[in-house]
């Protein structure tokens, strides 16, 4: 991987901060929501990012690439 840092919405955010992604779109039904349809991204320390799915997508392909065993398949180095 290029580099640990990925752009979400308009903010670099490294990838070790983020402690999960949501699966389905916010919906809370309160009339003032301002996330109503958008997906949390939840960091550590208790803040959330709220994105688009296009968004929300490129940030789980970046995690699976960063979590990914480095090592080729077939390899028995243990």
């Amino acid at each position: 991987m290029d580099s640990p840092i990925i752009k979400i919405d308009d903010k670099h955010v490294p990838l070790y901060r983020i402690v999960w992604v949501s699966d389905v779109p916010h919906f809370c039904g309160e009339d003032d929501c301002m996330h109503e349809g958008d997906y949390e991204i939840r960091l550590d320390v208790d803040d959330s990012i709220w994105t688009n799915s296009k968004d929300r997508d490129e940030t789980l392909k970046a995690l699976n690439k960063w979590c990914s065993d480095p090592r080729p398949e077939g390899d028995d180095w243990i």
